[in-house]
């Protein structure tokens, strides 16, 4: 695991914090004592994790557009950051095919903004991940895992251009900063859950939509194979590349992040296991459709680049993150402590044996 002590006093720069993903890193740099500056639209769902996350006063939140260059260069130079994650991103596959050109506007020209901001800052920027996906890889739908060095074309929208997202990245690595000491990499995770997620056509919100209406689950891909990981899995290896390639920019590169073999399952028996966890009012119906939009039906990862570079592992199975995102959620419908969870969640995270 990387060190949180590593994190104090580090001046941090998140773009999209307001999301999921954002809401759940900036509560741990925060709470590491990192002064964090996150630049975003304001939060894409209601009710969001950013407004529940308890972060209001604790770091400095700009609401902007990742495609305004100008806001986000003053914003990006007035931090001054050390430390850069960039989470920015139309994230969903469905409404990539509803908004191709904004899904591409925001996903790869919103990378090559912020790799501008990060060339032209008058303040060194030693460490930068930048985030793409498990779905930038050309799928070939074979059984075993895609590996770093396996060709990038993601055939949807959403998954073509954090493909492009990557090559953009790969080009300013080789053009500008080969030769300073800023160290880039980009991480491609698998699907994440945990508390807090409310976006649309994902299969946890799905899932706690409906027993909050008292109405079966609906899933509409039930024999899809996807390589499912709690949140904090991933957000733990965005901080351990950033560390790393901080302290020996050797460490910089492409990495995968993504369960072990046997937490890859379909998206069905991820259902079953969250009615099972949830309990009593929890049950689900397929409703596969015919003319849904294409989706890949199997995918997975090979991290062995991750394990063996920095001896990293998966902490939490796909049981023990599903059990996490249910006590999480069921908390927040009884009203109760969200940013004492999410801490509670953080530190039994890090104190796994």
């Amino acid at each position: 695991m990387m060190n949180l002590a590593f994190l104090k006093g580090k001046r941090v720069f998140v773009t999209g914090h307001t999301g999921f993903k954002g809401a759940w890193l900036c509560r741990i740099l925060v709470g590491a004592g990192a002064e964090v500056t996150g630049y975003s639209l304001p939060p894409p769902t209601e009710p969001n994790l950013f407004s529940l996350a308890g972060l209001d006063g604790r770091m400095t939140s700009v609401l902007g557009d990742i495609r305004d260059r100008s806001k986000l260069e003053q914003t990006f130079h007035a931090a001054q950051p050390e430390i850069v994650f960039h989470l920015a991103a139309q994230p969903i596959v469905r409404d990539s095919y509803k908004a191709p050109v904004y899904t591409y506007e925001i996903n790869v020209m919103g990378t090559v903004n912020l790799l501008e901001c990060i060339r032209t800052s008058p303040n060194l920027v030693k460490s930068v991940v930048i985030v793409t996906t498990d779905k930038v890889y050309e799928n070939q739908n074979w059984a075993w895992g895609y590996r770093e060095s396996d060709p990038l074309d993601g055939h949807d929208p959403y998954s073509n251009s954090k493909s492009c997202a990557e090559l953009v990245t790969h080009s300013y690595v080789g053009s500008f900063f080969a030769d300073t000491e800023t160290a880039v990499s980009t991480v491609r995770a698998g699907n994440v859950i945990g508390g807090g997620d409310f976006a649309n056509d994902r299969i946890i919100p799905d899932c706690v939509r409906a027993v909050q209406s008292q109405m079966p689950i609906v899933v509409r891909n039930p024999h899809s194979v996807r390589p499912y990981q709690h949140v904090l899995e991933a957000l733990f290896a965005y901080l351990l590349v950033a560390q790393r390639q901080y302290e020996n920019k050797g460490d910089s590169g492409w990495y995968n992040v993504g369960p072990e073999d046997e937490d890859c399952l379909t998206t069905g028996a991820l259902t079953d296991l969250f009615c099972q966890i949830w309990g009593e009012g929890a049950a689900w119906e397929n409703r596969s459709e015919a003319e849904a939009p294409h989706e890949d039906q199997f995918l997975k990862l090979d991290c062995s680049k991750l394990k063996s570079t920095f001896h990293w592992r998966p902490r939490w199975n796909i049981a023990k993150a599903v059990g996490q995102t249910v006590k999480w959620t069921k908390i927040w419908l009884e009203n109760g402590d969200l940013p004492r969870e999410m801490d509670r969640q953080i530190e039994e995270f890090l104190n796994k044996k």
